[in-house]
């Protein structure tokens, strides 16, 4: 395999709420209306944010991170989407230097230059100070230039632009509007799905781009060809009955795709609205926002029964987060009220105003060792002692645990399955 060319840019920030997405969105769907076909990449364990830029860009949307998902695999990711996209956008994570690995990091790993998006509302001169911060804060970032985002006026756009360094490029600006901007909720943006006005709202964000970005390609980066991945068929002939609705969407697409990569048929059924579940082999119950259907979860008692039996068959269940909080007795929510779960693992959670974790996970199953993140506002209260506890590789305090009933398994941690693909199948393998 050889390397391929692909013009590509990473967008990132000096902070959180800078507008990432709105950018990254917008500039997917400004190239995707001049016809062009768009990868676009989320650097960190974010489900939201892929997607709303699946909806911009028309293509599935994966996460790129140097530890969770793994330089080998992100390199493969990155050289696949390189063989068959006009253009790769990256959106980053929290600030540019944030985190480690942080979304500085991966641009210089794979030589993506940086677009810095600056919320320039309120600012002035003081903008280009922010400017030359990211730019040359690490001597070794490529960096392509700067937008600013949130902008009162075309003549607010002037002010900043005449204020940059010469080596420091413009490349233009998005106003402040009720009209683009994505509206959020606890654990971030409100899905993709329950806005009925995104492509009204992406294709507003497009054409306010346009008027003044450029839609010129950016220079091409060279993207190294991965080692060969030679996946057994170790799920052939399994099917996995997938959650997937407004309660259960926070899946990594990358590890649907590799269930079926190791010979699985996924099935999908929801919780919500569904009384019985599919003819299946395995359940695999991901995270979401069972709290805010708690009621209606609680009325299924259909599905709930489904689900029992399902497990008293002695038939794998993997549950991530709020697939974990269904399966509890109960879930109590920010107004106090209680609402009955399935009742498979003893335990009972209750929401928090305030974020309760969040963190990279590494855990060490008897299948063998998975990577994660976990990102809650629930505290669980729970009798049971767990299988293992996960390890947090940048600081000691969050080490969630993950309990095991015969073959249910479960944990606040959204495994990223491709870390290890052998465990993977194990979990799922009846």
């Amino acid at each position: 395999m050889t390397s391929r060319h692909c013009p590509a840019v990473l967008i990132a920030a000096p902070a959180s709420g800078q507008g990432k997405t709105t950018v990254t969105a917008a500039l997917a769907r400004m190239h995707r209306l001049a016809g062009r076909k768009v990868r676009v990449f989320k650097c960190g364990p974010d489900f939201l944010d892929p997607m709303i830029l699946e909806v911009a860009s028309g293509a599935p949307v994966h996460q790129l991170d140097l530890w969770m998902v793994g330089l080998e695999q992100s390199q493969r990711l990155l050289w696949e989407a390189a063989g068959e996209a006009d253009l790769i956008l990256i959106e980053g994570v929290m600030g540019l230097f944030d985190g480690t690995p942080s979304a500085a990091d991966l641009a210089r790993q794979f030589g993506v230059p940086v677009l810095g998006v600056i919320d320039g509302s309120g600012m002035a001169q003081t903008f280009a100070a922010m400017a030359y911060g990211l730019a040359n804060f690490q001597a070794d970032l490529p960096f392509a230039g700067v937008l600013g985002n949130k902008l009162g006026s075309a003549r607010h756009g002037e002010i900043l632009r005449d204020s940059l360094p010469a080596d420091i490029r413009w490349f233009g600006a998005l106003p402040r509007s009720a009209d683009i901007a994505l509206p959020s909720r606890h654990l971030g943006l409100v899905q993709a799905g329950e806005l009925a006005d995104l492509e009204v709202r992406l294709d507003a964000a497009a054409s306010a781009l346009a008027a003044s970005v450029s839609d010129a390609l950016p220079t091409p980066v060279s993207f190294a060809a991965p080692a060969a991945q030679h996946l057994e068929p170790l799920l052939a002939g399994v099917s996995i009955g997938v959650a997937r609705d407004a309660a259960f969407a926070f899946v990594y697409q990358a590890n649907l795709q590799l269930l079926q990569a190791l010979g699985a048929e996924l099935v999908y059924f929801s919780p919500l609205l569904d009384a019985r579940l599919p003819e299946v082999d395995s359940l695999y119950l991901p995270g979401g926002y069972p709290e805010l259907h708690a009621a209606q979860l609680a009325g299924n008692k259909a599905m709930q029964a489904e689900i029992a039996e399902h497990h008293l068959m002695g038939k794998p269940i993997v549950a991530e987060c709020g697939g974990m909080l269904y399966l509890l007795d109960s879930l109590t929510d920010l107004q106090g009220e209680r609402f009955e779960m399935c009742g498979l693992l003893s335990g009972d959670a209750a929401m928090q105003q305030r974020l309760s974790a969040l963190a990279l996970q590494a855990v060490e199953l008897p299948e063998g060792r998975l990577h994660g993140h976990t990102f809650h506002h629930s505290q669980l209260t729970c009798e049971l002692q767990p299988l293992v506890r996960g390890e947090c590789p940048n600081y000691r305090r969050t080490a969630e645990a993950v309990y095991r009933q015969e073959r249910m398994t479960a944990s606040y941690i959204h495994f990223y399955l491709p870390s290890n693909p052998s465990a993977a199948a194990a979990l799922f393998r009846p």
